[in-house]
């Protein structure tokens, strides 16, 4: 290992190892822009994007909401935030008890675990929490990370969605014709 980078600390070490293999995935996934792609064919009106700044709420709800605010996590990495807040919605419904275990589990494993592939960013004492909720498996045993991560996209990355270029150019154009949402992805 390179003299410099052995003198930071193992957390810094760790986080970078992360972003680089997070990275990698991005750039070898060829079909990272699916979500973009529903935008670009049915895109909202001026009144639907209006409402994704009314509350949060209101952006989670609507499917093309939901899209833009993806692709905005997606393009500052963090992208695992509301994919972990969905599949807690998912795991949420499920009816049978015989399913959770497992459900849990991968649920666990994917977000929660360590060295999980899209870990979230949750604290210590609310990641063993969570970890004791898997010895009985409920419907409730992700609340609390689920509650961590919306606070956290409701606090600071919606704010950052609302003030982004992308958004101000999706409202700016929302029903246009001239609409052209390629060119402010070009940039990345």
């Amino acid at each position: 290992m390179c003299k410099r980078l052995a003198s930071l600390p193992n957390s810094c070490l760790e986080r970078a190892k992360g972003l680089k293999a997070r990275l990698g995935r991005v750039l070898l996934k060829r079909d990272w822009t699916l979500s973009r792609c529903k935008i670009l064919k049915n895109r909202p009106n001026l009144e639907e994007c209006l409402r994704w700044r009314e509350c949060f709420e209101n952006l989670l709800a609507s499917k093309h909401g939901l899209c833009a605010f993806t692709d905005f996590l997606m393009s500052e990495f963090s992208e695992e935030n509301v994919a972990f807040y969905f599949a807690c919605e998912q795991f949420k419904c499920i009816k049978s008890a015989a399913k959770l275990p497992a459900k849990a589990q991968k649920i666990y494993d994917e977000f929660i675990g360590i060295d999980a592939p899209r870990e979230i960013n949750i604290d210590h004492e609310t990641r063993d929490i969570t970890t004791a909720n898997l010895l009985a498996p409920s419907g409730s045993c992700f609340d609390l990370a689920q509650h961590r991560i919306y606070m956290l996209m409701l606090k600071d990355c919606y704010p950052r969605f609302l003030r982004s270029q992308a958004y101000r150019e999706m409202t700016a154009h929302a029903g246009s014709k001239t609409f052209k949402p390629q060119a402010q992805w070009e940039k990345i």
